[in-house]
């Protein structure tokens, strides 16, 4: 028999799970409200002895009315909190498996990709799906077998929020680890983030990137093509982790077609440099949006690449010399249509002329004499110096270095302990992406 408390206890619980019944949107809110301020942080004991060894039958109730009123857009955050708390309380798991007999995955991620609900809702729909993925193995292989990689990605592209799409990142850095029947999955999803056109996925996507291809090891073939396909952003935070994940690239199967593709990226299809003429030619106006053309913000963007990975390894850089890198740096010197690329070619070729002796001397030889002084004098602001012969001798350039001398080039510049190098190495890293004025 059950003694006196007991039975009150029971009463108490029958008459909130009875008022929760007959209660409108107004009145459960309400309730909810309530029900967040006072058991946040519980655990599952505690919420056990909240609701008189009953808590399963809130849980039951507000999952199910979830089910009901989520493709209607009400509000669903304070909703979506109250079942969080169920499902983060220490010693629960037999919420999280209620919760998951009942479609509660299916539901989150379906959540994602409603337009009509609010963004503030579907950043707690990804919460409890943190919850669930940081539970266990067999609960990240239920996310990615119910379509959540994909619902998980797009929602990432789409949302307007940095807070949110920040708390996207974690649960697909979450995802990546210790799940090896589908971390290839979650590596796919995230190369297919790069084309997207937000900034911020773009950035948190190569992020998260990096992480996947150290746990993963083998390169997926199309990861070269959309790397490379980034650098033509505007924005300096996106183009620094595309960097920072082609600095890691180059260390697997792909840093020979990586490496060619960024060479290639110097001289931009002829094609397409000779549509912008024509339409400049007709619309003189076009001028001052050429500058931010994709072919010459990744023209800059691949020089500057270069540089650092040349500067970083010296292996690396005689590999260059091999794809013709001193011609097509010389070329993009000589792309007046867009003097950042002239730059920051500039500055690579500095470094090679610096570096291997025979660089040097064909360089010289290509530039003439007074060209090739005014390129010493300063490279980083020769494109303000020269005129039009001088930028067509750079562009019509024929040098052709295929191979460099390690054993000289240490005696020409710095030794690898040499602190200055590093500090050289780490100010071009940090150059900005347009000249100052």
């Amino acid at each position: 028999m059950t003694s006196v408390k007991e039975q009150a206890a029971i009463s108490r619980l029958l008459s909130f799970l009875q008022e929760w019944d007959n209660a409108g949107k107004g009145l459960r809110t309400q309730i909810l409200t309530k029900f967040i301020e006072t058991n946040e942080g519980k655990t599952g004991p505690e919420l056990e002895l909240e609701f008189s060894q009953g808590a399963s039958l809130f849980l039951i109730r507000l999952t199910t009315w979830l089910r009901i009123i989520y493709m209607t857009g009400l509000d669903l955050e304070k909703i979506l909190r109250s079942i969080g708390i169920f499902l983060s309380a220490v010693s629960s798991n037999r919420y999280l498996i209620e919760f998951l007999e009942i479609g509660g995955v299916l539901t989150l991620l379906e959540i994602l990709g409603l337009e009509k609900i609010k963004e503030e809702d579907k950043k707690e729909s990804i919460k409890l799906l943190q919850i669930i993925a940081n539970t266990g193995r067999k609960y990240k292989e239920l996310i990615c077998e119910s379509y959540g990689v994909r619902a998980i990605a797009e929602f990432l592209a789409k949302s307007k929020s940095e807070e949110t799409q920040e708390e996207v990142q974690v649960l697909l850095d979450t995802l990546v680890h210790g799940n090896p029947k589908y971390q290839n999955q979650v590596y796919k999803g995230l190369i297919a983030l790069l084309p997207c056109g937000c900034p911020k996925a773009q950035q948190l996507a190569l992020q998260t990137l990096r992480t996947a291809q150290s746990i993963i090891g083998a390169t997926h073939p199309s990861i070269v093509d959309y790397v490379l396909k980034v650098l033509d952003t505007m924005h300096l935070e996106v183009q620094y982790e595309a960097i920072e994940l082609i600095k890691d690239l180059i260390h697997y199967d792909v840093r020979l077609p990586l490496l060619k593709g960024l060479v290639a990226l110097l001289i931009p299809p002829v094609k397409e440099t000779s549509i912008l003429q024509a339409k400049i030619f007709t619309d003189p106006s076009l001028l001052q949006i050429s500058t931010q053309l994709p072919v010459f913000l990744k023209q800059a963007a691949a020089a500057k690449t270069i540089g650092i990975l040349a500067r970083n390894d010296l292996k690396l850089a005689e590999e260059l010399l091999h794809m013709r890198v001193v011609h097509s740096l010389m070329t993009a010197m000589g792309n007046t249509d867009h003097s950042n690329s002239q730059r920051l070619a500039s500055l690579t070729l500095e470094f090679f002329v610096q570096m291997f002796p025979l660089v040097e001397e064909h360089v010289r030889k290509s530039m003439g004499e007074e060209l090739y002084q005014l390129f010493l004098n300063n490279a980083e602001l020769l494109y303000t110096k020269i005129d039009s012969i001088q930028a067509d001798i750079l562009a019509a350039n024929k040098v052709n270095v295929t191979k460099g001398t390690t054993n000289s080039c240490f005696s020409f510049f710095m030794g690898p302990g040499d602190m200055n190098e590093v500090e050289y190495i780490a100010h071009f890293e940090r150059l900005p992406s347009e000249p100052k004025e």
